[in-house]
């Protein structure tokens, strides 16, 4: 498959990648590499992992990043409640020593995780690692050894080594610096905020029904907004909110009520702040300049 056919397969599940995305994308499956995606929220990077989730026909594993995340929840951990219970039952039918260890700590009892599950698949799945920034630094160490040999130590079990190969895709909002070694084994592209053709070819593909002149008007508010200082920029899920919300509430011309398009404006702005900022009177400024 070369980039373009990419390309296409994932314009088919409404995801428009930009050429330098489906390029990256496909030297990653090519290469066998995982790709790293770094951007401001709300570009679409994880919306990326699930279309070409979608397009492969291919299971989706996300592990969502947070502060604090560690093994237990991102790789393995033993399931206690059935060890107990199984240790209770060996020692009532007069059972014990190796024989109850080893079976207590054998696959029967192991909680597969994101990152494991990943791993012992009959077929690659897509490994989405979403806001990896969001994870401590130590965390970082633990990806290490699955990304560089797709395996997992576990001292009961000794390594478990993959079945298939996932397809890995990380994401990061660029909160904080991620670690050289991490960087190192992903391959790399910066996913930006699409430009106003892109976007209103995504919004032509998410809302077919919308009407042209409606949806050059949404697009062209929405990438004016950007520009203003807002403390939350609206992504492209606002976006597609935004226009689900004007045509829902029957607005065909974003200048003709401006009492409506403020309501619509719950969908773009996200704190208190921006909402005081951006105005009636600035809404129908932009809106002028959109049109």
């Amino acid at each position: 498959m070369i980039w373009t056919d990419l390309q296409t397969a994932l314009g088919r599940q409404g995801y428009v990648a930009s050429d330098d995305l489906a390029v990256a994308l496909h030297l990653a499956l090519s290469l066998g590499r995982p790709l790293l995606l770094e951007g401001a929220a709300g570009v679409g990077k994880t919306e990326v992992a699930r279309s070409l989730a979608t397009a492969r026909d291919t299971r989706l594993i996300r592990l969502q990043c947070y502060e604090g995340l560690d093994a237990a929840q991102a790789i393995y951990e033993w399931n206690y409640q059935r060890q107990l219970l199984s240790i209770r039952a060996a020692a009532e039918d007069g059972e014990t020593g190796k024989a109850v260890e080893a079976r207590i700590f054998s696959r029967d009892f192991l909680l597969e995780r994101p990152l494991l599950a990943a791993i012992t698949q009959d077929s690659p799945p897509v490994l989405l690692i979403d806001e990896i920034d969001r994870a401590d630094e130590e965390f970082e160490a633990y990806l290490l050894e699955i990304l560089s040999d797709y395996q997992v130590s576990i001292p009961e079990l000794g390594t478990i080594t993959a079945t298939t190969r996932p397809i890995v895709i990380l994401t990061s909002n660029g909160t904080r610096d991620l670690s050289d070694a991490l960087r190192r084994r992903c391959l790399y592209t910066y996913v930006d905020y699409p430009d106003r053709e892109t976007e209103l070819a995504i919004l032509k593909a998410r809302c077919p029904d919308i009407e042209a002149r409606l949806g050059a008007q949404i697009i062209g508010f929405v990438q004016k907004l950007r520009a203003e200082d807002l403390e939350k920029t609206p992504g492209v899920a606002e976006t597609l909110d935004f226009a689900a919300a004007l045509m829902g509430l029957g607005i065909a011309d974003l200048t003709t009520n401006p009492t409506m398009l403020q309501s619509a404006l719950t969908t773009l702005l996200k704190t208190q702040t921006d909402q005081a900022q951006i105005t009636p009177e600035v809404a129908a400024r932009i809106a002028g300049r959109a049109a």
